[in-house]
């Protein structure tokens, strides 16, 4: 099987998990601590593939200054679009707690919450197609990790949406939609990066890995303190063992 198709599959694999999270937070009625206890899990998934794939690999890849140079404007990357986003009715996208505005309340937030999703999967996404160029196979550790984390955001996420009044429609149409233009992007990710060098790979890797960052204390760790409370820590750290583990047994 060509490598560009292997990543264009492993992305949807990963990308699959929203749909799954969303119909368990959209069919079920799970409490809100729950859906956080599992948000703080999934974001301590990502904080510990983050640092021991992604941003280990760049570093070996393109040295430190690449590495830095492109965490840091993935970081300010997606802030600046997370702001531009949560001011037409984005923030809580996350939220399961009912702070989702619906559509009567301000007007467009479908829209940008449907843009936000996508926003929040794309380097996700990106840096499975990545990890293919350095071996020709794909990490396994990345896709468990984006798999593991994409179910509690679907689900939170949904959950919110139905209790802002969104149809059923739009839920399993905005989800479907992402869970393929993740495997898109993760075919883009081989694709457009596979013939450069190797510090723009690294480069590209610590920019989705910023932006993950900074994704997860925009939207993750919001949901998961206010909904887990003082068990946020221990999950997150359960996560984030989790991860590491994984990264270990592949490596």
């Amino acid at each position: 099987m060509p490598l560009w198709l292997q990543a264009g599959l492993w992305g949807l694999l990963a990308g699959s998990a929203l749909l799954v999270g969303a119909a368990v937070g959209y069919a079920a009625r799970l409490p809100t601590r729950l859906i956080a206890g599992i948000m703080a899990f999934g974001a301590g998934v990502l904080i510990s593939a983050l640092s021991f794939d992604l941003m280990d690999e760049a570093f070996h890849q393109g040295g430190f200054i690449p590495t830095a140079l492109g965490f840091v404007a993935g970081a300010a990357a997606y802030s600046a679009a997370n702001a531009a986003l949560a001011s037409r009715g984005a923030k809580h996208r996350k939220r399961s707690g009912g702070k989702q505005p619906s559509e009567a309340q301000h007007g467009g937030s479908g829209m940008a919450i449907a843009v936000g999703a996508l926003l929040d999967g794309i380097p996700e996404s990106i840096v499975i197609g990545v990890s293919l160029i350095a071996g020709g196979a794909v990490s396994l550790v990345a896709v468990a990790a984006v798999f593991l984390s994409n179910v509690p955001e679907g689900l939170s996420s949904a959950a919110g949406m139905r209790q802002a009044g969104r149809s059923r429609g739009y839920v399993f149409g905005v989800w479907s939609g992402i869970a393929v233009i993740s495997g898109l992007a993760s075919l883009l990710g081989y694709v457009v990066f596979r013939g450069l060098s190797p510090s723009a790979v690294a480069g590209t890797t610590a920019v989705a890995a910023g932006a993950i960052l900074a994704m997860l204390a925009d939207t993750m760790m919001p949901e998961a303190t206010e909904g887990a409370h003082d068990l946020t820590g221990l999950i997150t750290v359960a996560g984030f063992l989790a991860a590491f583990v994984l990264s270990k047994l592949g490596g």
